[in-house]
């Protein structure tokens, strides 16, 4: 069975196209193609670091972003977290579902797999 956890950061609903500034986030668990579960959360205030490693705390496998820095990526891509980056603004649930059916749009990918 494959397990995945997504993670989005939004804007309105929407993916957020500045990861940082992100006042919530939607997650995904994924299993075997399909959402179990979904949920919203809020992160830490802005810091270098901090929204990273709270998404490593809480176990993300996967996250769709539009635009994020160097560093973020670095200790994303370090702790074993996908980045797709240059995500299409859209609904969170329509972005889920593009990435489970292998539809997601994106510039660039920092991937493990």
């Amino acid at each position: 069975m494959s397990k995945k956890k997504l993670a989005i950061p939004l804007e309105n609903g929407n993916l957020a196209q500045h990861f940082g500034h992100s006042r919530e986030f939607s997650f995904y668990e994924i299993e075997d193609n399909k959402i179990v579960k979904e949920y919203r959360m809020e992160p830490p205030p802005h810091a270098e670091g901090t929204i990273p490693n709270w998404l490593v705390d809480k176990q993300a496998t996967d996250i769709l972003v539009g635009g994020v820095g160097p560093k973020a990526i670095e200790i994303l891509y370090n702790k074993g977290i996908n980045v797709y980056v240059g995500v299409a603004v859209d609904e969170a649930a329509n972005l889920a579902l593009d990435f489970i059916n292998g539809d997601l749009k994106y510039g660039q990918n920092y991937c493990h797999h």
